[in-house]
């Protein structure tokens, strides 16, 4: 079960909640009936009455039970397979590619591609939904995944994760650029408060997790730059909603605006979605302690696109 925080806006005044919410939630108007009948919906801390009018600028919170998970199936999708091992698997993930499967993505995902090439032998710690992945990026990220063959591998990357002994470095090419070389953005991301594909910096908010990313210019354009990113903790879109804290979302991206711009609405053939690319990942190997590093080149749009910006300046 997961819990939406949303605020009701002043133009909302005089709506039913169910109707505001089916709205709110991208929900069926039966849905946000039932949730408020079965108790899942709090308005200012109070159970929710039924056929409530809204007066505006009400503190909502809704209990959106999980989903019943349906075992992910194997499919033959190729895969780049950058190592492997009777352990762990390293994967360079294409961009368009979802992780697991979910609401609107039920196949032709990352896992079932995985549950072909490796069968039985992944391990079981992320349920039948997410079976050896330990880590994961969005769908129009590319880049690098260590995916977990079995429950030990699994638990102690995870362990890794937790005490940032994994490091993941990013490129990224963002809309304007940074004014300093290099910085660090510590900001708390959580979902945003009224649009749920969203995340949002939400300073104080208990529904918020520490973030942090460094960042470092690697090169700057005419109103673009390219950015190597490092991630210290790994939250939902953290990259993208910190650069886009900073005035520079990440060129292509729809959700924080960084397709709002003259090179994305010249170039669309090249981009498809957010300029971010997985390229390096390093950790300590879960059963030999090895210490292991792997990168990926850049996929051929991001390349086209960093060579269109250096020729245009």
């Amino acid at each position: 079960m997961t819990t939406e925080r949303l605020t009701v806006p002043a133009d909302a005044a005089g709506l039913r909640l169910d109707v505001w919410l089916a709205e709110a939630l991208s929900i069926t108007r039966s849905a946000a009936v039932r949730l408020i009948e079965d108790g899942g919906v709090r308005v200012d801390g109070a159970p929710a009455p039924k056929k409530l009018k809204l007066c505006g600028r009400e503190a909502v919170e809704a209990d959106i039970p999980a989903p019943a998970p349906a075992e992910a199936k194997p499919q033959e999708i190729p895969l780049d397979i950058v190592y492997e091992d009777g352990d762990i698997v390293v994967v360079n993930k294409p961009q368009g590619m979802v992780v697991h499967p979910a609401a609107g993505n039920p196949d032709g995902t990352l896992v079932n591609a995985l549950l072909w090439h490796c069968g039985d032998s992944l391990s079981g710690v992320g349920g039948v939904i997410r079976p050896g992945i330990v880590h994961r990026i969005d769908k129009d990220t590319s880049g690098l995944l260590v995916v977990a063959k079995h429950d030990e591998a699994h638990l102690t990357l995870a362990a890794g994760l937790k005490t940032h002994a994994i490091a993941r470095t990013y490129a990224a090419i963002t809309v304007g650029s940074p004014r300093e070389d290099a910085g660090t953005v510590d900001a708390p991301i959580g979902r945003h408060p009224t649009d749920r594909k969203r995340m949002a910096i939400l300073p104080g908010s208990p529904a918020a997790r520490d973030a942090i990313t460094h960042y470092t210019v690697l090169e700057r354009f005419s109103g673009f730059a390219y950015v190597e990113c490092r991630l210290e903790t790994g939250r939902t879109h953290q990259i993208r909603v910190h650069m886009a804290s900073l005035g520079h979302p990440l060129l292509g991206d729809p959700v924080y605006d960084g397709d709002k711009n003259d090179f994305a609405r010249r170039h669309p053939a090249y981009l498809h979605g957010q300029c971010l690319h997985a390229r390096e990942l390093r950790f300590t190997h879960p059963r030999t302690g090895e210490p292991m590093c792997f990168a990926a080149p850049l996929p051929p749009d991001f390349a086209a696109v960093l060579d269109l910006l250096r020729r245009q300046g």
